[in-house]
């Protein structure tokens, strides 16, 4: 959503001249885009700040300025005490920068971080390198109010675009040769344009281009519904690829989470995808440490991953928000016992991930081509329809072509492959 939401801000400012450069020092405007689901995101922020504040000290005409969900939060703190920004600007006020630029060439500090009901953006095209993977937000916001999740409070509720214009976006990408798409939403299924649902969305976008690939990110499990799971059965160039955030294993913490679910009634729905979706990669997100686990709610979310054996799973321990209900709560389990917990988490995923990734040994997988590999220039990288990465050796093959590639090895996040 990040990447999506600074392409959009890169449009918005190319729209007033603005160009990107590679290099600080060449920089007029430096903008740090904010996410604030975890923790320690703000370290990072700090950092980075840091680094611009430096370069400022060398050409004090260069404007700084937050974007995103952290910009109200930290604008006192970034603003007002240190002044390390000049701009603070929250998500749905990016109409606003190129006028907030204006006023801190002035010398005057701008913040603009209202959080609107209507703002989508529909209008504005990001502005995208070529590439073959592009994002499309298609709804801003959630209205589930999850008690650990800060989303509604910096996102707003939840509202989405015209299933034309998302249409139309998708058209143009794939005329430019983009070949992946993924859909975007805070809570991306509860999508809804009048009638239409997000089944209707998904399928309209399949529909532009058949060498198009769709994704979509991320699923809340109440609203999976069986419209979209037909949809993704019955559709080719829809990816056999969902991620479907559990977060726990344990009904009471689930409870405790307003997840809206219990985990009888999220197995059925994995069963009802596996029946209708041979072969689906199923993806998850677990938090670990949320106030008030037991070491028998951390078991169960570890009976859950073995019984749903997922092909893989995000992992963090619990971080506090400001303003969610679990704020309140306190935050009762220890570091030493959320690292632990969270630890033993990850092996275990790597284990099945590992062992269901051996499964493809030998086989013929059509990828997707992206890439030079970040590891080696004689060896490109790209993916399968259920969102696995390969890494092949290259020959002619060009970023966006599909091609078939034989399976040689695999570990617990990587297939490698050989020249069929």
């Amino acid at each position: 959503m990040n990447v999506a939401d600074s392409e959009l801000v890169g449009g918005i400012l190319a729209g007033e001249g603005y160009a990107f450069t590679s290099e600080l020092e060449d920089a007029d405007v430096a903008l740090i885009n904010t996410c604030a689901i975890r923790d320690n995101a703000e370290q990072r922020i700090h950092g980075r700040l840091g680094l611009f504040h430096a370069q400022k000290r060398r050409n004090p005409e260069m404007v700084v300025g937050i974007l995103g969900c952290m910009a109200e939060r930290l604008r006192e703190r970034f603003l007002e005490k240190e002044h390390l920004v000049d701009i603070v600007v929250g998500p749905d006020e990016y109409r606003r920068l190129p006028a907030l630029i204006d006023q801190a060439f002035s010398g005057e500090k701008g913040i603009a971080v209202r959080l609107s009901r209507v703002e989508t953006y529909e209008d504005i095209e990001p502005l995208r390198t070529e590439g073959v993977a592009a994002w499309v937000s298609v709804m801003r916001g959630c209205d589930k109010f999850c008690t650990f999740c800060v989303v509604p409070f910096t996102r707003g509720r939840e509202r989405s675009r015209s299933l034309g214009t998302v249409v139309e976006e998708v058209r143009t990408l794939a005329a430019r040769g983009f070949r992946d798409v993924t859909l975007l939403g805070q809570n991306v299924n509860s999508y809804r344009d009048g009638t239409y649902d997000f089944a209707d969305l998904v399928r309209a976008v399949a529909g532009v281009d058949r060498s198009l690939r769709i994704r979509f990110m991320t699923s809340h499990p109440q609203d999976m519904s069986d419209r979209l799971i037909d949809a993704i059965a019955s559709t080719e160039n829809i990816c056999n690829y969902i991620h479907l955030p559990v977060q726990s294993g344990s009904d009471r913490i689930l409870a405790l989470m307003n997840r809206t679910y219990t985990v009888e009634e999220y197995l059925q729905l994995v069963g009802r995808i596996r029946s209708a979706v041979p072969g689906v990669s199923l993806t998850t997100d677990i938090i670990s440490g949320f106030p008030g686990e037991t070491d028998e709610d951390h078991r169960r979310t570890v009976e859950l991953i073995e019984a749903v054996r997922y092909d893989g799973a995000f992992t963090f321990t619990y971080s506090p928000r400001e303003r969610t209900r679990a704020w309140e709560m306190g935050d009762t389990v220890s570091g030493e016992v959320k690292s632990a917990r969270v630890t033993e988490i990850i092996g275990l995923q790597q284990e099945i991930s590992r062992g269901i990734n051996q499964r493809f040994v030998g086989t013929i997988e059509q990828i997707l081509v992206e890439g030079p590999s970040k590891k080696s220039a004689q060896e490109f990288t790209g993916r399968t329809g259920t969102n696995r990465t390969v890494v092949f050796p290259r020959a002619q093959e060009q970023p966006g072509e599909y091609i078939p590639v034989r399976i040689v090895r695999a570990n617990s996040a990587t297939l490698f492959g050989a020249r069929t």
